[in-house]
């Protein structure tokens, strides 16, 4: 059973960028897609990014980061980045990643069967 964990948080200005990396351990990222989420205070947890498995992956950003966000995956390293930039403040949450053994990538929690602990992004203004 693969194990995951985010790591790359921490507190920036607005208009910053962080990369956030999501290592597997366990096992292989090979077959799983892999989605990113966040959840603000008093906010429910939302999916923000994701991309499936394989070597043609396809990707998927909300709006909220589109333009701003990138997803990316190194399977020799076993991990998938998120790149971060032009942070705003409505930026800040706990990020999570998540798995699913199955080919496409979904934004919705329910897809995903293997959650790694969150790390924390603030952004200041």
């Amino acid at each position: 059973e693969v194990q995951l964990q985010a790591s790359g948080g921490g507190l920036v200005q607005a208009g910053g960028s962080l990369r956030l990396s999501c290592a597997a351990s366990g096992g292989t990222f090979d077959g799983y897609a892999i989605g990113w989420f966040r959840e603000a205070p008093g906010k429910t947890r939302e999916g923000i990014s994701c991309i499936g498995s394989g070597g043609d992956a396809t990707t998927y950003y909300a709006e909220s980061v589109k333009g701003r966000f990138t997803i990316s995956s190194d399977y020799a390293k076993n991990t998938v980045y998120l790149q971060m930039n032009s942070l705003k403040p409505e930026d800040t949450a706990d990020y999570y990643c998540a798995g699913v053994l199955f080919p496409r990538c979904h934004l919705g929690r329910g897809w995903y069967d293997y959650w790694g602990q969150g790390t924390l992004v603030t952004v200041s203004s």
